[in-house]
């Protein structure tokens, strides 16, 4: 079956139709990652977004459920080059194609996705609709492509009540350390690379109050990944700020270091076309050392509105001279853009988690 993307600026794509059969408006993002897609569908920070991956072959090893970083799959549409018919792998559950079609994802293949990955870069990102109705009328589609914002996704993504994840390395004579990881849109491998380092991990809904993870009495704080303008929330900010106030240890990743930002008097500004795939590098400013790291956002916090007499930046990107995270001025905080907890891969930055694990026993 023909499918079609359709951009803001008029230009079409023709293509097969793949996944679910559905018509969707959604942001088009690209990520340039040549592994992991099943570690990108169940990402939530792609909330909102429909996924075109420049890897040009997708599904050849299948979809193995022990590997999703959620419960499901969160973009709205997914673009490829080539949609692989047969996967090998034996630990695969099924093929890619069931794997969209059972989540209700729509899709679209065999497009020029270098094409519209350098059209991306060139014209920043765009919003766009991905069909199977051939009769599209163009100037009946553009208007609503206009109209299309990602909203207020972090209450979509969020989970609805708190839950406990138990250390998955407690030795018997170990200290316990617990740590409250607020879920903006949490990707399982945080809660995981704080497990295994002997961390219980309680998870709170991203609206929790900020004196009910205060009164738990937390050896430390989490902030977690997730979708979005961090403008749009508001009430989370306020709640963080109160996080700031106290002497508890927080680290941040992503969107939690993006609201930390908002939260201490910082800005935020959107990309033209943000930071998608897993051969991002970024350097430490303190020891000169570059790092590859996993990324996933469209907004970045403006250092040139930073004061540093509240944070100072500690890392970069080396591509674009980015933020990439930030050092709290006499505070037990720190924050990164990238993922460090990064699965399926690169793993240069986990020893942040250790920083972290370190900050907490020196204030337990």
């Amino acid at each position: 079956m023909k499918a079609f993307l359709i951009l803001e600026n008029g230009t079409v794509f023709e293509g097969i139709h793949i996944g679910a059969e559905r018509e969707v408006i959604s942001e088009i993002v690209f990520n340039t990652s040549m592994a992991g897609y099943l570690e990108v569908l169940t990402d939530p920070s792609y909330a909102g977004q429909a996924v075109c991956m420049t890897y040009p072959l997708i599904g050849n090893y299948g979809i193995c459920k022990e590997d999703m970083e959620s419960r499901k799959p969160w973009p709205d549409g997914f673009i490829v080059r080539e949609l692989s018919r047969n996967f090998s792998n034996f630990r695969a559950d099924f093929s890619i194609q069931q794997f969209l079609e059972e989540n209700n994802v729509p899709g679209i293949a065999g497009i020029d996705t270098r094409a519209l990955t350098k059209m991306l870069r060139e014209k920043g990102t765009m919003n766009g609709m991905i069909t199977t109705n051939q009769n599209y009328v163009l100037d009946e589609v553009l208007p609503q492509l206009k109209e299309y914002t990602t909203g207020k996704v972090v209450e979509k993504v969020t989970c609805k009540e708190p839950y406990k994840l138990p250390s998955l390395m407690k030795e018997p004579n170990e200290l316990e350390r617990k740590v409250a990881l607020l879920d903006f849109g949490s990707k399982n491998n945080i809660a995981n690379s704080l497990r295994v380092r002997g961390c219980d991990v309680i998870v709170y809904p991203a609206a929790t109050p900020a004196a009910e993870i205060i009164a738990s009495k937390p050896d430390g704080i989490m902030l977690s990944n997730g979708p979005g303008d961090p403008k749009e929330c508001t009430s989370i900010i306020a709640e963080i700020k109160k996080l700031y106030d106290t002497n508890i240890p927080i680290f941040a990743i992503c969107l939690g270091h993006q609201l930390m930002a908002l939260a201490t008097g910082a800005d935020t500004y959107k990309m033209k076309y943000g930071h998608r795939g897993g051969n991002h590098p970024v350097k430490d400013l303190t020891t000169g050392r570059v790092y590859i790291s996993s990324q996933n956002h469209g907004y970045v916090v403006d250092m040139d509105k930073l004061d540093p007499k509240v944070a100072t930046p500690a890392f970069i990107n080396v591509n674009d001279g980015t933020n990439e995270g930030l050092n709290y001025t006499g505070k037990n905080i720190f924050t990164v853009q990238f993922h460090p907890e990064a699965c399926c891969g690169p793993q240069d930055s986990g020893y942040l988690f250790d920083r972290f694990i370190k900050m907490m026993e020196v204030t337990m």
